[in-house]
């Protein structure tokens, strides 16, 4: 398989032109379901399993994990930023590096039980937006772009879908990167 097949395996995310209410449930929905859907992926596998890797030269499923909770915890600190502040300009974290820290190796359970935890505050949060909460904003510096709150919501649809395909390939390769 290619390599940029492998880095993204349901594509790269496309910033929508719009949205629509039923888009934003479905993509509520995505973030919704994603904690349950990552447990019932990752509970079977053993340590020796956590270490697979979805392409060569990609993180584990175990780094892959406690990404998804670092990434997801910042976002919602960026939504909250982005609902109490006039154009707040966003802190990046260099991901890369973070998965290399030592608590990359802790038990996976733990990040499963952050992301559960704080899934179910972020969906309430989105559950509630108005019409003008989704088109408050957050400059990312290093883009040097603006988004809209609805925006995000879009693009962590897809990071939740896109992390759970990662994991997902790295079982079916069973080792192989």
């Amino acid at each position: 398989m290619e390599l940029e097949a492998l880095k993204y395996p349901i594509g790269q995310f496309e910033t929508p032109a719009h949205y629509s209410q039923q888009l934003i449930q479905s993509w509520i929905h995505d973030i919704g379901t994603f904690p349950s859907l990552l447990t019932q992926t990752v509970e079977s596998l053993a340590a020796e399993q956590l270490e697979w890797k979805y392409r060569p030269s990609g993180w584990c499923i175990r780094q892959v994990v406690h990404h998804c909770a670092d990434s997801h915890l910042n976002s919602i600190v960026r939504f909250k930023l982005a609902l109490t502040e006039d154009n707040p300009t966003i802190k990046p974290y260099e991901e890369a590096l973070w998965a290399e820290l030592p608590d990359m190796n802790s038990p996976i359970e733990w990040s499963l039980i952050l992301l559960e935890g704080l899934h179910k505050r972020w969906v309430a949060l989105l559950e509630n937006l108005s019409s003008e909460d989704l088109e408050r904003v957050f400059t990312h510096p290093e883009q040097r772009k603006t988004f809209t709150v609805w925006q995000i919501i879009a693009n962590y649809s897809w990071h939740c879908r896109h992390h759970l395909a990662h994991v997902n390939q790295a079982i079916e390769a069973k080792g192989k990167y």
